[in-house]
């Protein structure tokens, strides 16, 4: 009998790893409370102080388109002395020296301590010791201008009436025409248009600075008579057919034809001549930096120079278009809206504080009374 066969016993299963016992739990600490905390309620939180309104901001202030300069101005280029050829400059030099030195009175008028040193007293007795001087302070204060009722005949009683700026301007005058004769009676219109417009605008120079409460207005006045000793060298030095229609040009066409015909414009010519003269420095610089306002922006210049040489550039242009019959009135006029190329840099001078009166005091009933007198006199060249 067969027997069945028996299927091998299973092999025995892997012995299963006894799981490893848990880490003992870690002692359970005792919770951290703060002090008397769990007794106590929360404290209410304090109501929040409403915001303060933000202040609004300051507005901006727009900000000024920048002013093309005119092309004319850009053309041009002033020419100073040392920049003349050597040629040209000794051919220059050698006709200015010919031109009469004025006396040694004048000296003593445009010291820069003269109204330190001199009172209406010396003044007097400087005029009695000229004359012809004082002839002319006679016939300027009985002039239909002052419109007095009486005549005045001693030099003390006009420089009372006139004062001592306007004494002294027309001293100045004077004899700066004693150095400036028009050798052709053709020129003589131009000379009176010279003189006339130097009166007007030395007059304008002291009304406007006592207005504007500016120290030193009398030697400002001064200063203004004294730019024109280039406008009488140029007068001089031009061709006799020429000086009319030079006059009647604008200053930035004067000056250009001036360095055409001569070598230098006016205002460069009367530094030389007032060089020549042996006057102060002060004054020479001066009179030679308030012609160069056509072509100099006002930064170019101490700032506290700068009301003074907008009131002399300002008062030389007005008193030349009053006398040619230009402008006949001030009444309204404003400087900084007068658009004339002669006039773009002296626009930025005009900007500064001590100027902010101006165009009131140009209006004023007084200097408008001024001026309306002085072109109605008809002055002429002495």
């Amino acid at each position: 009998m067969s027997q069945t066969p028996v299927a091998p016993p299973a092999p025995p299963a892997p012995p299963v790893p006894a799981e490893e016992p848990p880490p003992p739990a870690a002692p359970a600490s005792e919770p951290t409370v703060a002090p008397e905390a769990s007794a106590q309620a929360p404290e209410p939180l304090e109501a929040a102080e409403p915001a303060e309104p933000a202040e609004p901001a300051e507005p901006v202030e727009p900000v000024e388109p920048v002013e093309e300069i005119p092309a004319a101005l850009t053309a041009f280029s002033w020419t100073h002395e040392h920049e003349l050829p050597d040629a040209r400059r000794d051919a220059l030099m050698s006709v200015i020296g010919g031109i009469p030195c004025p006396p040694q009175s004048l000296h003593q008028l445009l010291a820069p301590d003269f109204f330190d040193r001199i009172g209406p007293s010396e003044l007097t007795e400087l005029l009695r010791g000229e004359p012809l001087i004082a002839a002319k302070v006679l016939a300027t204060v009985n002039a239909p201008f002052y419109g007095l009722s009486q005549p005045v005949t001693s030099i003390e009683h006009s420089v009372a009436f006139l004062g001592m700026e306007t004494v002294r301007n027309i001293c100045v005058q004077y004899l700066l025409a004693q150095a400036f004769k028009p050798e052709l009676s053709s020129s003589q219109h131009s000379f009176d248009t010279i003189w006339r417009a130097s009166s007007i605008a030395s007059e304008l120079a002291l009304h406007l600075g006592k207005a504007l409460n500016l120290p030193d207005h009398g030697a400002l006045a001064t200063k203004v008579v004294m730019a024109f000793v280039g406008h009488l060298a140029t007068a001089a030095l031009l061709p006799h057919n020429a000086v009319d229609e030079w006059l009647v040009r604008g200053r930035l066409e004067r000056a250009q034809l001036e360095q055409e015909v001569i070598g230098l414009s006016a205002g460069e010519i009367g530094a030389l001549v007032l060089r020549l003269w042996a006057l102060p420095a002060g004054l020479v610089s001066d009179v030679s930096d308030s012609s160069r306002v056509l072509v100099t922006p006002a930064s170019t210049f101490d700032p506290q120079a700068v009301p003074y040489l907008a009131l002399s550039y300002l008062c030389v242009g007005l008193g030349e278009r009053l006398a040619l019959g230009d402008v006949f009135a001030l009444v309204g006029y404003e400087p900084a809206s007068d658009v004339v190329d002669e006039n773009f840099y002296l626009r930025a001078y005009l900007k500064h504080p001590a100027l902010a009166g101006l165009n009131d005091a140009l209006s004023s009933p007084a200097l408008i009374a001024v001026v309306q007198q002085m072109r109605g006199t008809g002055a002429t060249w002495p």
